[in-house]
């Protein structure tokens, strides 16, 4: 169970109804890979859990994007842009993720942000049942079904990681 008040992330999932699980961690601020803790700490595979990147814009209908992809995965920008019908896309600076989702790096959830963006699903969370989400904070991660992800953030399937 979550520690504290419910985040945004939470919240919103529990005004759409969707099945999830909410698993909390001890999380060290200063580790390099959020997502890489957090599967070491729930004791599953990496590949389910999902980190939410957000991307700037460049010649698309919208200026910034989102992009969720196994934490043991690069983005593909290219590939993000592709999928978005963007010229080009980029990493956005941590300040404007955090300001625009209204979450901090490292406790980025798809879910519950201060405007819905445009998001896409990389395509290797189709193969699991459930997958792993941050909760909106570090140390709270939300398990779903991937159904359940598109559906909520309105998001749409892409092979947006590197392979």
């Amino acid at each position: 169970m979550a520690r504290g008040a419910p985040t945004p992330a939470v919240r919103a999932l529990d005004h759409a109804g969707v099945a999830y699980e909410l698993h909390s961690f001890s999380a060290a601020s200063t580790a390099s890979s959020y997502g890489e803790a957090a599967a070491a700490a729930l004791g599953v595979g990496a590949a389910r859990v999902f980190k939410t990147l957000v991307a700037d814009l460049d010649g698309g209908p919208a200026p910034v994007a989102v992009a969720v992809v196994a934490v043991t995965a690069r983005l593909d920008l290219r590939s993000l842009a592709r999928a978005l019908g963007a010229k080009r896309a980029a990493m956005a600076a941590p300040a404007a993720a955090e300001r625009l989702t209204g979450y901090v790096v490292g406790g980025i959830s798809p879910f519950g942000q201060r405007r819905r963006l445009p998001t896409v699903v990389d395509r290797a969370a189709e193969a699991f049942p459930t997958v792993f989400v941050s909760g909106g904070r570090r140390g709270l991660e939300i398990e779903l079904a991937p159904a359940d992800l598109l559906a909520v953030t309105g998001a749409r399937w892409g092979a947006v990681a590197e392979r």
